[in-house]
């Protein structure tokens, strides 16, 4: 990954982790996982910056989204 894609993905995925204050340990953990993944595929697809942050930002809202699933089951 360049330098400057990994820099951006990072103040993303930092930013979005300051916005988890109220949530559950499972929608933490779905956010953060789902951030992660979705920026690897991002990239992985070509996507380029647009691609890996886009990633990012949908994975990390289905992963809360799985988060908030996974809480009310349990």
């Amino acid at each position: 990954m360049p330098k400057s894609v990994l820099a951006l993905f990072v103040l993303a995925v930092t930013v979005g982790i300051a916005g988890c204050a109220g949530q559950t340990k499972a929608e933490k953990t779905g956010t953060v996982g789902g951030a992660v993944a979705g920026g690897a595929i991002g990239h992985a697809a070509g996507g380029g910056t647009l691609g890996t942050l886009g990633g990012a930002a949908a994975g990390g809202y289905l992963g809360d989204k799985a988060g908030e699933a996974y809480d009310k089951k349990h």
